[in-house]
């Protein structure tokens, strides 16, 4: 077994948690969220359970954490960089459209919907997770540069990055349940346009 080093605050190092998470990664996405035991987990990073345990107490821990940084990986990947010609606010819409849509294609979140649902419910329905925070601070310097160059309507960024969230994320979680992929007005796509037109008309001052 391969001991996980930890630096001095007593967390690992990063890329020995990294190593973690991929292993956890790869159970969920093997049996799902339930049948994923500690020591499946331990066995497939080559580290021990009590090298685990002392940093996540149970899978559900490790699962959070893992989604964490994968949605978090989604969003920033899904971000267009500066290019002349485009403003805040085009580049946050582009990029929050096409997060969207890399993350409902995500296989880690397609195998929660489909395995163990009921994972998602308390970060829709009682409190904000670590990945949601992740989101609205990325959120919120994208907000602020819009009011500066004028292309977003100005108002307190820590209201209006969470109401785009709530926006971003009824269309990221709920999608399925709205779309008839045999109706050419109804697909995933012609949704996806939707959310666009709702975000440029929300953010445009």
């Amino acid at each position: 077994m391969t001991p996980i080093r930890h630096n001095q605050s007593g967390r690992p190092n990063s890329a020995d948690a990294d190593a973690v998470l991929d292993a956890v990664r790869d159970c969920v996405l093997a049996v799902g969220v339930r049948r994923t035991t500690m020591t499946d987990v331990a066995r497939r990073a080559g580290v021990s359970r009590m090298t685990l345990y002392r940093r996540w107490p149970d899978v559900r821990s490790l699962v959070g954490d893992l989604m964490t940084r994968e949605w978090t990986a989604v969003a920033t990947g899904a971000m267009p960089g500066p290019r002349p010609g485009a403003d805040a606010r085009t580049l946050l819409v582009e990029g929050l459209v096409a997060g969207v849509a890399a993350f409902r294609g995500h296989p880690l979140f397609r195998k929660i919907v489909d395995v163990d649902p009921e994972l998602l419910l308390s970060y829709v329905l009682d409190r904000r997770g670590a990945s949601q925070d992740a989101l609205l601070g990325l959120l919120g310097d994208a907000l602020r540069d819009g009011h500066a160059d004028g292309s977003v309507r100005v108002a307190p960024v820590a209201r209006q990055a969470r109401a785009v969230l709530l926006v971003v994320q009824s269309f990221a979680l709920s999608l399925r349940t709205m779309t008839d992929e045999d109706d050419p007005d109804l697909t995933g796509a012609a949704f996806l346009g939707e959310l666009r037109t709702v975000l440029e008309r929300t953010l445009t001052p």
